[in-house]
């Protein structure tokens, strides 16, 4: 059973939980003429990923319109927190493991990081295994394009948007689109296999069965595991 929802899935009564009142970030340049709008902001060339892709399967009706009011459900970019210090200290120890490479803005960073918990947690997914893909999807790169078309952060295909939004593909070169798609898809995928991590893992690769992007994607997560109380582990 799909698990999306428009909005964030509510924690039991007894959980005490803490909503941070910051205002979500600027609004993103939508990517239209991806590559010269990047060159000239950014400096730097439209690189490659080397990912797999997923492929396209006949979706049912219900199926397909859920993810669809899943991606087109209101965006926003504040997750849910236990407590003011949980939010420091998380944003502090991922933003710190973040490559400077590919993000070296610090507000560009928090507003990643808000993104992928946010959308991680409406998904019913961990963040930190969201950014474990992430590392092994694009390397954190937000304009990476596949040798198949994968695009942005999470790789989605093209195609999700003709069959789930307005099919424009250029959207999937911004971050919150992105990775919403990606994981609205990782959720499909998960439920389609009855929670099984691995076998959904390889759907989203388009590598079902095959060991090595789990085997990647779970090694990553490792990295990023949450430790409450530890100081951060250090820039790089």
């Amino acid at each position: 059973m799909l698990r999306l929802r428009g909005a964030m899935p509510k924690r039991g009564a007894a959980t005490p939980k803490w909503r941070a009142a910051t205002p979500a970030g600027p609004a993103l340049l939508r990517a239209g003429g991806i590559a010269v709008v990047m060159l000239a902001l950014y400096g730097a060339p439209v690189r490659s990923a080397h990912a797999g892709a997923q492929q396209y399967e006949v979706l049912a009706d219900g199926v397909r319109l859920a993810l669809s009011r899943a991606i087109g459900a209101p965006l926003d970019t504040e997750p849910l927190w236990d407590s003011p210090l949980q939010k420091i200290e998380w944003l502090t120890q991922m933003s710190d493991r973040l490559p400077r490479r590919a993000m070296p803005d610090f507000e560009t960073r928090q507003n990643f990081l808000r993104t992928v918990r946010y959308e991680a947690q409406r998904a019913g997914l961990e963040p930190e295994l969201v950014l474990g893909l992430i590392q092994v999807e694009s390397g954190f790169r937000q304009y990476a394009i596949s040798k198949v078309g994968a695009r942005g952060f999470m790789q989605v295909m093209p195609f999700w948007t003709r069959v789930l939004g307005n099919g424009d593909a250029d959207t999937l070169f911004q971050p919150h689109v992105n990775i919403r798609y990606g994981c609205s898809i990782l959720r499909h995928y998960l439920d389609m296999e009855n929670g099984n991590l691995f076998m959904a893992l390889g759907r989203y690769n388009g590598s079902r069965g095959q060991s090595a992007y789990p085997d990647a994607v779970f090694a990553a997560w490792k990295r990023w595991r949450f430790q409450p109380g530890a100081l951060p582990a250090g820039g790089k």
